[in-house]
């Protein structure tokens, strides 16, 4: 089992500074992917959500998705595959 979150998103969007927020709040690690500088990364997105840019798209470990999860569903996620507070790498970019 891959044991990165890989997030699908773009810089502007507040649904996507929303979740990296809260993945960066616990401490999570996760690889980034801006859909605007990256193609195969939109190509993707627009795949799993049926020919449209729904961002953020999140990729877990186990091989889950979520797509434009709310603070909860996510929340739940975290919990759910015991992901909480690990040591983090995660990159201060795009959010402060």
């Amino acid at each position: 089992m891959n044991k990165e979150i890989i997030v699908y998103g773009t810089k502007w969007c507040g649904d996507t500074i929303r979740a990296l927020r809260i993945l960066k709040n616990h401490q999570i690690d996760f690889i980034w992917v801006d859909i605007t500088r990256n193609s195969e990364g939109a190509k993707l997105v627009e795949k799993i959500s049926h020919g449209c840019r729904s961002v953020p798209t999140i990729i877990f470990p186990d091989q889950s998705i979520l797509v434009e999860p709310s603070n909860d569903q996510l929340e739940q996620k975290i919990k759910a595959l015991n992901l909480d507070f690990q040591d983090s790498k995660a990159p201060d970019y795009p959010i402060d």
